[in-house]
């Protein structure tokens, strides 16, 4: 176990990642805001999906995730159908319109990386890629179905996956 002035520190570090989230907020299109871009990314990681599943995937609130759906329909980004198993229902799905946002959103993101790294070694941003998904299934997998402090195996984010088929992102592209 890592000695606490080192978890202090990690905190500090987490806070301050504020700033390349505000950095990555500033390089998306005007019509395209933050919760519209990880609605449009959500259905392109998870495929179609009805509203009620987005705000779970969203962790937010069915208002607000009505609101960022309306948003990228009237765009033509995403098509709302009604679902088969439930007629009062619809389901969610991107739109090529959309996946072409989606290509401007990871080309825009890269290239921002890319200027703000471009003195970074591709070992380093390899080893800070490996950490921060390393951090994050460390956090996944602490639930009532994941495993226990000292005891990951690397499984517990699968059985988690495979028992919900949830990878909780709020990475817009």
């Amino acid at each position: 176990m890592a000695a606490r002035s080192q978890y202090e520190e990690l905190a500090r570090q987490l806070s301050a990642v504020g700033a390349v989230k505000r950095g990555l907020a500033r390089i998306l299109p005007a019509e395209c805001p933050g919760g519209s871009a990880a609605v449009l990314a959500l259905l392109r990681q998870h495929g179609e999906m009805r509203i009620s599943r987005l705000a779970e995937l969203l962790d937010v609130d069915m208002s607000v995730t009505s609101r960022h759906v309306a948003h990228v329909a009237e765009r033509g980004w995403i098509e709302r159908s009604p679902d088969p198993a439930d007629k009062r229902s619809r389901i969610l799905r991107l739109t090529p319109d959309g996946h072409d946002v989606l290509r401007d959103l990871n080309r825009r993101t890269t290239e921002m990386f890319a200027h703000n790294l471009s003195d970074w070694s591709d070992d380093e941003v390899g080893q800070l890629n490996t950490l921060l998904a390393r951090l994050r299934d460390s956090f996944a997998c602490r639930g009532p179905s994941g495993c226990g402090p000292g005891k990951h195996s690397g499984d517990c984010r699968s059985r988690q996956a495979d028992s919900d088929n949830d990878s909780h992102t709020r990475t817009p592209v």
